[in-house]
């Protein structure tokens, strides 16, 4: 029922909005044919703090890919950083994914922005992160990136490589079944991933999101109160 909605929605705002979000979409529905570990939006949430430490020891890798060290990893810092780790994206797709990840459009990828951007290379191409994984240095990281694969494939009910309303709410009611606040609780974590609020969430997006809910973003803040007291 929800992937309904979400279809009309998606279809009056016509098709994805760039061949990365095809891609997307399409490897995300192929993801789904395998199925998911999850089974319940809590077993997603129990799942943080151990995301969150795998995540944030990637910033030993930006803070390499950051040559200039002024916070953010600009386009030709990208493609250096892909040719380094041998990931074979071409000049398009880097474009792509580069303007994708830049959310704020300041030109720079920075370390909430760099953590998507490393695990849309996971979704689009496995084997390309493999070997990524093993030059980075960081055994754990491909685990965690299936796991929030497989988060997202959980959130998607009906499979179509998106997140709308209904399943949102459907996927907090199995978790907390008679609470009366599970649809608030379901709306207030939608409204979260929703940031373009056309009423569909990709895999992008919930990423965007997830760095959020587990305090990546803080990251850069801690670290800008430190320099600040030095």
């Amino acid at each position: 029922m929800g992937g309904v909605v979400g279809r009309s929605e998606s279809f009056r705002r016509g098709p994805p909005e760039s061949k990365l979000e095809a891609k997307m979409v399409e490897a995300m529905r192929k993801r789904a044919a395998e199925g998911t570990s999850m089974k319940s939006f809590n077993s997603i949430i129990m799942k943080f703090p151990k995301i969150d430490k795998n995540l944030r020891n990637c910033k030993t890798i930006f803070k390499q890919f950051d040559e200039d060290s002024n916070g953010a990893i600009d386009h030709e810092e990208l493609k250096r950083c892909f040719e380094k780790l041998k990931i074979s994206f071409t000049e398009e797709e880097i474009r792509d994914l580069f303007e994708a990840c830049d959310i704020d459009e300041n030109l720079g990828i920075k370390f909430n922005e760099f953590i998507v951007l490393l695990c849309l290379v996971y979704l689009l191409n496995e084997p390309a992160a493999e070997q990524a994984k093993s030059r980075m240095g960081l055994p754990n990281l491909e685990s965690t990136f299936q796991t929030l694969v497989d988060a997202f494939v959980f959130l998607d009910k009906n499979k179509d490589g998106y997140v709308s309303k209904n399943e949102m709410v459907q996927a907090i009611n199995e978790t907390t079944a008679g609470e009366r606040s599970s649809g608030r609780i379901a709306m207030k974590r939608f409204e979260e991933m929703d940031w373009d609020k056309n009423g569909m969430v990709t895999f992008k997006e919930f990423l965007f999101a997830f760095t959020r809910w587990v305090g990546i973003d803080d990251v850069e803040e801690e670290e800008l109160e430190e320099e600040e007291e030095e």
